[in-house]
């Protein structure tokens, strides 16, 4: 049987930001991957102040730069005849990061994989599957997988396991941690449509009219589209077929007409299932749950990549000595949730709030912001400027912001991407 010290699965942000974090601090750690590569449509795409932060304090901040992105330093309301309402101003957050970086997050996790390749106790598998668990008595001792390549199976033995693998965990799953759910009214269709250099929207936007909403996230040359459905109707709209689609869209937003034909069928648009949950208890006995596998969010803000990279950050600095020494107890795995549930239960409460007072009239059509109808929060944002800091700080920054531990932290490096 193989064996490591720490095992993550799960290789997006937490899982990898956890991976390096832990062998910068002398753990040896295997992050098992299930695809080969991280080349995946329609994941969350936002790097956040907060991480970007971080990515300074581990030396990553140049490397960063290097890849291709977009800053985004606003968020807006459209109204009609192309008229806007602020919602958030980033530009007027604290320290050297005012906006939001909109990069593919293939490209963030390889840069996060690249600088845990310097790391000699740091290994990354791909193409590695988790079907399980493994157990003694009652504490989990480890994972069985299958290797998606060769189809052979194996079982890999830790110390620690930890659940990095998303909203739908099969670790979590497994070990039938208690769990609330919040529901939410609204599912999302991400599609892709081209974005052009006369566009007059430079950042986040966002169109809300009674029945249909439409995000218009810039990515390069192109948009990352959400358009929110009522919850359940997917296969409802579908079959009112493509042009019907094409027709809300320029509807929702008329200047898009010239290119909303890219959407050749609706296939294009990709479901995500909404969910806001939330586990009332974080651990078991040699199993940790981090990310969307301890609170699923709602893509409101896409802040769930912002909470992951910062419960990845609070695990290293609470579980790297106790790893490394052969001390973990189940009162240090417990003290995961308690620094992280602050935070995350802020941002789910304010999700929920939005969610069921607002976006819930809006996708049932009772709901809509216009030139006429402008919310009273919009309207305050609008005359007093400073307000729109505080929804760019929760965004953008967070309840309780995480810092790298000293152990993780290295002056400006270069890594040779792979």
């Amino acid at each position: 049987m193989e064996r490591t010290t720490c095992l993550v699965v799960g290789g997006g942000p937490a899982g990898m930001v956890l991976g390096l974090l832990l062998a910068r601090g002398g753990v040896e750690v295997t992050v098992l991957e299930k695809h080969a590569d991280f080349l995946r449509d329609f994941r969350g795409d936002t790097v956040h102040a907060s991480t970007l932060t971080l990515l300074d304090e581990l030396g990553l901040g140049p490397a960063f730069e290097q890849v291709p992105h977009q800053k985004v330093d606003r968020i807006e309301a459209l109204l009609e005849g192309g008229e806007k309402a602020p919602l958030a101003d980033l530009s007027r957050l604290p320290g050297a990061h005012k906006h939001i970086a909109m990069v593919p997050q293939w490209d963030f996790l390889d840069l996060l994989a690249d600088a845990g390749r310097l790391e000699p106790s740091f290994s990354l598998r791909m193409n590695t599957e988790v079907t399980g668990i493994t157990k003694r008595g009652n504490r989990v001792t480890g994972v069985t997988y299958r290797d998606r390549v060769g189809g052979g199976t194996g079982e890999i033995a830790a110390d620690l396991v930890v659940a990095a693998d998303g909203r739908s965990s099969i670790l979590r799953a497994a070990v039938e941690l208690p769990v609330h759910r919040f529901g939410a009214p609204m599912d999302v269709w991400w599609f892709r449509l081209p974005r052009n250099e006369s566009d007059e929207v430079r950042g986040g936007a966002g169109r809300f009219s009674a029945g249909s909403a439409l995000i218009l996230i810039p990515l390069g040359e192109y948009f990352q589209c959400a358009f929110l459905i009522r919850k359940g109707t997917d296969r409802q709209l579908r079959a009112e077929g493509v042009e019907k689609f094409r027709e809300r869209v320029v509807t929702l937003v008329p200047w898009l007409a010239d290119r909303v034909g890219h959407v050749e069928s609706l296939d294009d648009a990709k479901l995500l299932d909404v969910k806001l949950d939330r586990l009332r208890r974080w651990h078991v006995n040699g199993l940790l749950c981090i990310g969307d596998a301890a609170h699923a969010m709602s893509p409101i803000g896409g802040v769930g990549i912002n909470l992951a990279v910062q419960d990845a950050v609070a695990t290293a600095r609470l579980l790297a000595k106790p790893l490394r020494e052969g001390t973990l107890t189940g009162a240090a795995l417990a003290k995961v949730r308690r620094r992280r549930l602050f935070p995350t239960a802020v941002i789910q409460t304010a999700q929920r709030v939005i969610q069921n007072l607002f976006l819930k009239r809006v996708v049932e059509g009772g709901a809509t912001i216009s030139s006429s109808g402008v919310p009273v929060p919009l309207r305050l944002a609008r005359r007093f400027p400073l307000l729109q800091a505080v929804p760019a700080y929760m965004v953008a920054i967070g309840p309780r912001p995480e810092h790298a531990p000293d152990f993780a932290r290295r002056a400006p490096q270069t890594i040779v991407r792979s």
